[in-house]
């Protein structure tokens, strides 16, 4: 794989698999946890497995503890008279069709490796999608009163059940504090890069 296809988006979610960051104590999964990765490392090995026809520019590659993302861009087909949105699902649909043995081929290596899933996607145009995403479930103690908060987005009727809502909160609170998660971010890894460079017990 060469030129282009070696670039990966940045993204500041990749940032959570930086080399050393294992973040413990209340709320961090300790050691349960998969062993940090080096996101460079990472998008390097992917640039080497990934055949060099799948995708027309830089792949989006996002790292977090539990899994790895790869969304690539395809080829705008031409639609013709037809619709160009329906062509290009057509284009992701028949992507995933016609690649899913070597995609899997590829997860099960990625896994066995970083000991992270892959989930796949790919975009065309305006239309992304990604195929299989892990739903991780996450265990947390709330308060009466945050049971409330949850509770009440139930009973509105904005979400079915309180794993429901708090998926919708997580989602709330990333969209409008992006700016603030994302230097929250920068901060932890420039802390573990200066403790990488510390010495070693």
């Amino acid at each position: 794989m060469h030129g282009h296809h070696a670039r990966f988006a940045d993204s500041p979610f990749a940032r959570m698999g930086a080399p050393g960051f294992r973040r413990r104590g209340p709320g961090g999964r300790g050691g349960d946890a998969p062993p940090p990765v080096d996101r460079a490392e990472v998008a390097g090995w992917f640039a080497g497995r990934l055949p060099d026809g799948w995708f027309t520019g830089p792949v989006d590659l996002v790292v977090d503890r539990d899994e790895i993302t790869v969304v690539g861009p395809l080829a705008e087909p031409d639609a013709g008279e037809g619709d160009p949105a329906a062509a290009r699902a057509g284009r992701i649909a028949r992507f995933r069709e016609d690649t899913r043995e070597q995609r899997m081929a590829i997860a099960d290596a990625a896994q066995e490796r970083y000991g992270r899933s892959v989930a796949w996607g790919a975009s065309c145009g305006d239309v992304r999608e990604v195929f299989t995403n892990a739903s991780v479930p996450v265990m947390t103690r709330l308060r009466q009163s945050e049971r409330l908060v949850l509770d009440t987005l139930v009973d509105a009727g904005v979400a079915r059940s309180r794993s429901e809502a708090l998926v919708w909160a997580v989602r709330l609170v990333g969209q409008h504090a992006d700016a603030w998660l994302t230097e929250l971010r920068d901060a932890m890894s420039s802390v573990e890069e200066v403790r990488a460079r510390g010495p070693q017990l």
